[in-house]
């Protein structure tokens, strides 16, 4: 077996928006290096001052060099027979890769890397950079932070490490079923092995713990390894990758359930790299109250705390469909609710009906708006076998979720809350709910409110 042991440098940290300006590979059969590459490369682009101060690459020192087009048949030549090795393998992989697409060579080459291997071939070391991993090693770096210098270190580490039992760790995790190879530098493999095949919602932390990302899954295990397969060389996505330090989870019972979860958390948390579900929600409601007069009126207005109301949605839109259709079925004045907001002309007020009158016909409407808001339990299969899950909507708004014995027969919306945690109502949780619950009948209990 060959192995390409690769050190690049580059113009920054994200392959799809930078070059490289240098590279070194050193093609290695397990017993001593075979064959040597080495060169500046014209990276097209200008190299910012805070990379010149660390590798000593100016412009003008690759100004005559090739540009990456012009090596990549020889480049590709040498990699697609060997296993790529690199010191944190998914980042000078994801440039090489990137740089022989844009030549037209597709590299799908097995990946080592030196700081995973490392951490198995010589635990409990402080630090495995490349630096303080061949200091506690006494390996000695000649010309740091250019490629030709790292890359010979990197040689002489490779070498450390199969004199000293590597060999056992690297054919396993060369396997196709290993996850050595795409995972996260900071993220252990053991992580992944231990996530049940089951529905659920994870969440990934950083360094300091702190939760950046929470998404939901119907196989935990496979949903959280796809975030790491493909190796996308777009600088969001590699940031967010290389902040991945650990993942925890919460088994659900159902994807409904890790549906409801998800978006309750995702609201909770705020985690950084989440985008959809982070628009703060502005919950409106429908009112009724009684005026000076003896009328009873209809309102929409933002949704108070301790204050009783007739329905409650997020868009104001969703509010004034509503108010409009109660109005043209039941025949009610749409300037007392507030469709209309000009003053009463003396007609209108002449014409309008006494309060007796007007108020039988809006009871009605109240009266009809009850009845079609729905109160529903919707019970699925628990994740013990004792339990069940159950999820209720009461008065069309999703009330909240949790655990039932399973001999439980539901009986009342009261009793049955104290069995269940109330969550927040949500446009997006309600529509799940909706569609889960026209999708599967046999798992809905209708209540009264």
């Amino acid at each position: 077996m060959l192995y390409a042991i690769v050190d690049i440098e580059t113009t920054g940290g994200h392959a799809s928006a930078n070059g490289i300006t240098e590279i070194s590979v050193y093609v290695h059969d397990g017993e001593r290096v075979v064959k040597h590459f080495e060169t500046l490369v014209n990276p097209q682009q200008h190299i910012p001052r805070y990379i010149t101060a660390l590798t000593g690459i100016d412009n003008e020192m690759v100004a005559e060099a090739p540009a990456f087009d012009e090596i990549a048949d020889t480049l590709f030549e040498i990699l697609e027979a060997a296993v790529f090795v690199a010191h944190n393998v998914n980042f000078d992989y994801s440039f090489v890769k990137h740089q022989l697409k844009q030549s037209g060579y597709d590299l799908s080459a097995k990946k080592l890397c030196t700081v995973r291997l490392g951490r198995k071939v010589f635990p409990g070391l402080p630090s495995y950079s490349l630096g303080n991993l061949c200091r506690s090693l006494k390996i000695n770096i000649e010309n740091r932070h250019r490629a030709g210098g790292d890359a010979k270190a990197t040689v002489k580490l490779f070498e450390y490490m199969l004199a000293n039992g590597a060999r056992q760790h690297i054919d396993q995790m060369l396997k196709k079923t290993s996850a050595e190879q795409w995972l996260p530098l900071n993220l252990e493999k053991t992580v992944i092995d231990k996530l049940p095949p089951k529905p659920g919602v994870y969440y990934f932390h950083n360094s300091k713990d702190k939760i950046i990302y929470v998404g939901k899954a119907i196989n935990l295990k496979k949903r959280v390894s796809s975030h790491f397969t493909q190796n996308d060389p777009d600088p969001k996505r590699q940031n967010f990758i290389r902040n991945v330090h650990k993942v925890s989870y919460r088994q659900c019972a159902t994807e409904l359930e890790a549906i409801v979860l998800e978006s309750t958390e995702i609201k909770r948390l705020w985690p950084r790299y989440n985008k959809s579900q982070k628009q703060p929600l502005q919950k409106y409601a429908l009112y009724s109250f009684e005026d000076n007069r003896g009328y009873i009126r209809l309102a929409i207005d933002k949704k108070k705390k301790n204050l009783p109301s007739l329905y409650v949605f997020n868009l104001l839109n969703e509010g004034l469909v509503l108010v409009k259709k109660m109005v043209e079925e039941f025949e009610l004045n749409a300037k007392l609710c507030f469709l209309d907001k000009t003053a009463f002309t003396s007609k209108e007020q002449h014409d309008l009906d006494p309060p007796v009158v007007y108020n039988t016909k809006m009871k009605r409407a109240i009266d009809a708006l009850n009845e079609n808001l729905p109160t529903f339990a919707l019970v699925d299969e628990g994740i013990a076998a004792e339990e069940k899950l159950c999820l209720l909507i009461e008065r069309g708004s999703f009330w909240g979720m949790g655990y039932l014995p399973k001999s439980y027969a539901i009986a009342s919306t009261g009793e049955l809350k104290n069995f269940l945690d109330p969550y927040a109502d949500n446009d997006y949780i309600r529509n799940n709910i909706y569609s889960f619950a026209e999708a599967n009948p046999e798992k809905k209990v209708l209540l009264n409110s």
